[in-house]
C-alpha cells in the first residue's frame, strides 16, 4: 500500500524565517510561494529536494489545528510525514480493517498538492502523524 515519500510537514510560526533557514543554512535553491489553505486553517509553502520536498506550514490563526501544535512546540518542528497511495479510498479502508483512526470525518479531503488526502492517528502510528496522498 505505501508508496513513495511525498513530503515532510514542518510546522512553523513564520514561514519567511523557515524558508531563509532552509536556503541559507542548507542550501536549497527551488522555493515555491507561499499560499494559503483556508479550510485547513494554514499558509503552505513548498520546498523542493532532489528527492522529496519539505511542506512548511503557518497557521492562519489562532483557530487553526497547527496553532495548537505551535502552542506545544513554540519554535515549531516535525508536524507530519506524507506517504503517496495509489487509490486513497481503498488505503483508507485497508488502515481503518487494521484498527487505525482516520482523523476528521474520516472521509479524504483535497490537500495542497491538489490530490485527496487523509491523516491517520499518531497514536496509531508510533506517535507520528501520517498523511496518506492519493498519487498526483
Amino acid at each position: 500500500m505505501i508508496g513513495r515519500l511525498n513530503h515532510v510537514g514542518v510546522a512553523t510560526p513564520s514561514i519567511e524565517q523557515s524558508v531563509a533557514l532552509y536556503r541559507d543554512m542548507l542550501g536549497a535553491t527551488k522555493i515555491h510561494d507561499k499560499f494559503s489553505m483556508e479550510e485547513q486553517g494554514v499558509w503552505v509553502c513548498f520546498v523542493d529536494l532532489p528527492n522529496s520536498q519539505i511542506e512548511l506550514i503557518e497557521p492562519i490563526d489562532d483557530t487553526s489545528p497547527v496553532a495548537g501544535f505551535l502552542k506545544q512546540n513554540p519554535a515549531g518542528g516535525q508536524h507530519h510525514i506524507c506517504f503517496e497511495v495509489d487509490d486513497i479510498i481503498a488505503a483508507r479502508d485497508e488502515m481503518v480493517a487494521k484498527g487505525a483512526r482516520v482523523l476528521g470525518t474520516g472521509e479524504p479531503r483535497i490537500g495542497a498538492h491538489g490530490t485527496p488526502i487523509i491523516f491517520i492517528h499518531p497514536k496509531d502510528m508510533g506517535g507520528v502523524l501520517v498523511e496518506l496522498m492519493q498519487s498526483p
